[in-house]
């Protein structure tokens, strides 16, 4: 028993002490996984409780506990995470490095993330009642009335972005000083270049939200009043300062996710990536544009007419790159030899359901319109167009992409086909009426709601529970793969090109001991 206990001690410490990108990506993915089912979890909560009027299952301020958590949850604890996966398993595959630069800073920077998710969640427990004002926790109600769990929240908030920068800078130093000879920075990867820019992007903005946190934790115990017009602040100063950080963190969950979809529909349609050059100027354009069109969530703050106006401008002119991107993937399956596979089948949903989301983003975007969707469910149909079937379409597709290069197994393409179709069925019948709703009118962050929007509300929470179940499914074909014999070869996909299909599936522990040699696009 003793050596058994001692061999199992071996290989827990092997995942707690790693500094093997490999290892530390798996981290990520499987963390970000089992927090995904905890906030999506919370979202089958909230739906039971819109399923009809009246109150349901919980109180009006559990439901607001719910608002809350389920929101930070998904995009600290399960979004980016999973996006920081992807970038530790591909970056060193894809440009022949044989780890990242800073490997014990990579380690650090994943243990991090469950102890700031359980600082995050701790006052559902202690030190309670938990934060009840909504992920974006505006002002005044997260300083004057924010109840204890805030604080927790705060320091929770620091530690995750802390987690961020450091996996920025060493994406960023990994990039620029170990790709593999030959290998210029236009010769990247579109993937490895979303990774890029997007580093920079966290390195800018997440220092902006810790700034912000810590003025709402003095106003809170220390007597300043950034917030507080009491005191001669300005709560409205708060929304600035969130959304200015708020919306390019949209596009740090967007970018990565477009250039995974740019390495998947090449290989699938087996044709080069139409404008390559353009999407690398076009993911540089979003990330530039993205500073500039904060203002377009407070558009009925008081804000003055000629701001409006330039922000409204602003927002869409950030579609046009967005739709350069849009418009390059379909002309890259253009006349192409197309099959579909589950990641390809997910990368051409995305592509369908993204630009659905970015249009009714453009909705929002036009002053007048704004003041008729601002704070309704149309709001909340449009992000989780975006954040769901989006990013989360591009994490998927990007899993079924890879997982045979990463395990060396194949999963069941049969179970991955249903998953697919039942996930994108129930997604539209989960966040369409959302939109309907909004139109008409229906508040985000209620927990009841008058007759009429009882048919539209049913609707959406069978849905979420049908897609709840979908990606019960997903975690199973994960997990059945790994019992499956190791019969993939080193290239995997008819089609796919890259550095990474060039060695053996798994790859080895230490991936490149020699650099491989880069002559322009072509990998030898």
């Amino acid at each position: 028993m003793d050596a058994v206990q001692k061999t199992r001690s071996a290989r827990l410490m092997r995942w707690v002490m790693t500094t093997n990108h490999k290892d530390i990506g798996t981290l990520y993915l499987w963390f970000s996984f089992s927090m995904f089912l905890l906030a999506g979890g919370m979202a089958l909560l909230m739906r039971i409780e819109l399923s009809m009027p009246g109150e349901q299952i919980m109180q009006p301020l559990f439901y607001n506990q719910l608002v809350t958590a389920h929101g930070l949850v998904m995009i600290f604890g399960a979004i980016m995470p999973a996006l920081t996966g992807f970038a530790n398993w591909q970056i060193p595959l894809m440009i022949g490095a044989s780890d990242l630069a800073f490997p014990r800073l990579n380690n650090w920077s994943f243990w991090l993330l469950p102890f700031a998710i359980t600082l995050l969640l701790s006052s559902f427990v202690v030190g309670g009642p938990p934060p009840d004002f909504g992920w974006t926790f505006y002002a005044p109600l997260s300083t004057t009335y924010g109840p204890p769990g805030t604080d927790a929240m705060i320091l929770a908030i620091h530690l995750l972005g802390i987690s961020s920068i450091i996996g920025s800078i060493n994406i960023i130093a990994t990039i620029l000083n170990l790709r593999a000879p030959g290998m210029t920075l236009m010769n990247m990867p579109i993937f490895v270049w979303g990774w890029f820019v997007t580093s920079f992007l966290i390195l800018a903005i997440m220092p902006i939200l810790a700034a912000t946190v810590t003025m709402v934790l003095t106003d809170r115990h220390f007597g300043t009043s950034f917030f507080s017009a009491a005191g001669g602040g300005d709560p409205v100063l708060f929304q600035h300062l969130f959304w200015f950080f708020g919306h390019p963190e949209v596009y740090v969950l967007a970018m990565p996710a477009f250039g995974i979809i740019s390495e998947i529909i090449p290989t699938f349609s087996r044709k080069a990536l139409f404008g390559a050059n353009c999407m690398v100027y076009a993911i540089i354009a979003i990330a530039l544009l993205s500073f500039i069109v904060w203002v377009h969530h407070m558009f009925t703050t008081g804000v003055l007419l000629v701001t409006q106006l330039f922000f409204m401008y602003t927002t869409m002119i950030i579609a046009v790159p967005t739709g350069i991107k849009v418009f390059n993937w379909v002309a890259t399956m253009h006349r192409g030899s197309i099959s579909f596979e589950p990641a390809m089948l997910f990368a051409i949903a995305f592509v369908l359901m993204f630009t659905f989301g970015g249009l009714s983003g453009i909705m929002l975007s036009v002053v007048p319109a704004d003041y008729q969707y601002h704070d309704s469910y149309f709001v909340v149909g449009h992000f989780h167009y975006v954040i769901v079937t989006g990013v989360y379409y591009a994490l998927v597709s990007g899993v079924y992409y890879w997982y045979p290069k990463w395990t060396g197994r194949m999963y069941s393409m049969k179970l991955a086909n249903w998953h697919f179709w039942v996930t994108t069925i129930a997604a539209n019948f989960t966040f369409m009426p959302m939109l309907f709703v909004g139109l008409a009118g229906m508040p985000r962050r209620i927990p009841d709601f008058p007759l009429e929007f009882a048919e539209f509300n049913l609707i959406a929470s069978f849905g979420s529970l049908v897609f709840g179940l979908a990606q019960l499914l997903f975690g199973f074909l994960l997990i059945q793969g790994l019992w499956r014999p190791k019969n993939v070869s080193g290239q995997v996909w008819d089609g796919a090109k890259g550095l990474e299909w060039t060695i053996s599936s798994p790859p080895p522990y230490h991936s490149f001991m020699d650099p491989p040699k880069v002559v322009g696009k072509t990998y030898q």
